[in-house]
């Protein structure tokens, strides 16, 4: 065989791998895979300078490991390519005006707003067990290779690495986002030490567009590409541990589990995709709720109607800390009375921190 019929087979032998391997994922419920280089030199800088701003506030873990954040082989020694993969997660019994109808709700105080990727099982379970599989029909392809799968679970540059590898580009919000399919999803990585071809990136498609600055309720995204998470409703109710800042409470509204306005209003989710998986089905107790139903709950009921759920990693103190807080917007907008029974008879067995915000929770009643 010439070195010419050599390089054709092994280019054969690389298309006919991807498409096994795109294959498989499809199976397993991705949308979509790429391949990422593990250079990252170039997102060093602004990662650096994100967090020497504070914009990660309580979140530790996001500085823990210096720059392996934006260095797959050293996070991972050996690593050659990243395969990066989306899936999907609007849920399938969501309306075809599902944009609107999330919007309306945020307009009804007395309801609860969980976002819509936390409604169903936890992505975290989802995602790392099919990414898995994945990587294990890979190498029996392939013969062993190391490894390591990850989905929002270390420190991995994802949306700078679906961006590199074609998944999509980086929108304003600096979510990931996709022509075929908006920011409605989740992305997965599995490290490897497999010089798989690489796939081209795309680019981007905001243009002039800046919906989700405006959107946001607290004023977190401070531009294009700039995200101050510490006024992130998403890091206010998930990942601060102690008392939402007092100025922030207000616009809080009624979201009790994150927040999706900047992608609720972004043009492309027109395209989102419904997952074909049942995990992500909404869990009625959490996506139809109102907030006095959801008080009701002892922490008994939080944890058998959360098993499973992403809902449950924050635990009973900081569930309760921001029903508080969303109802004292509720007693602020309605003023209907029941609202205020219910914190009152509640207010003798809070622990400190939910007592603190049910405290400002009364003292919202509407003028």
């Amino acid at each position: 065989m010439s070195q010419g019929q050599s390089g054709e087979a092994a280019d054969g032998a690389e298309r006919a791998l991807w498409a096994q391997l795109q294959g498989w994922a499809s199976a397993l419920g991705f949308s979509q895979i790429g391949v990422a280089d593990v250079d990252l030199s170039s997102a060093e800088p602004g990662l650096l300078a994100w967090l020497a701003a504070g914009f990660q506030g309580d979140m530790a873990y996001m500085a823990a490991h210096g720059l392996k954040r934006a260095r797959p082989a050293e996070l991972v020694p050996g690593t050659l390519r990243v395969i990066t993969a989306r899936m999907d997660y609007l849920p399938a019994s969501q309306p075809g005006a599902w944009q609107a109808t999330a919007l309306g709700r945020l307009a009804e105080p007395q309801q609860a707003v969980v976002s819509l990727y936390a409604q169903g099982r936890d992505y975290h379970k989802v995602l790392r067990a099919r990414l898995q599989k994945l990587a294990d029909q890979l190498q029996q392809a392939v013969g062993p290779r190391g490894h390591r799968v990850f989905t929002d679970s270390a420190p991995v540059l994802e949306v700078e690495l679906a961006s590199r590898s074609g998944i999509g580009w980086r929108g304003k919000h600096t979510l990931a986002l996709s022509r075929e399919a908006g920011s409605m999803f989740f992305l997965g990585e599995i490290f490897i030490d497999l010089a798989l071809p690489l796939t081209a990136p795309v680019s981007a498609h905001c243009g002039e567009c800046n919906a989700c600055i405006s959107a946001c309720p607290t004023g977190a995204i401070l531009g294009p590409y700039r995200l101050d998470a510490r006024r992130c409703i998403a890091y206010l109710t998930i990942e601060l541990d102690g008392p939402i800042p007092v100025d922030l409470r207000a616009a809080i509204g009624n979201r009790i589990y994150g927040c999706d306005d900047c992608q609720l209003v972004c043009p492309w989710n027109k395209f989102a995709q419904r997952s074909p998986l049942a995990d992500f089905d909404t869990r009625a107790s959490v996506g139809h709720a109102t907030l006095l139903q959801l008080w009701a709950w002892d922490e008994a009921e939080f944890l058998r109607q959360t098993e499973g759920s992403a809902i449950r990693r924050i635990g009973f103190k900081r569930w309760r800390r921001n029903l508080a807080v969303a109802l004292g917007n509720a007693w602020r907008e309605t003023g209907d009375a029941a609202v205020a029974l219910a914190l009152q008879a509640a207010r003798p067995d809070a622990c400190d921190l939910v007592a603190e915000h049910m405290d400002w929770a009364l003292a919202q009643r509407a003028q």
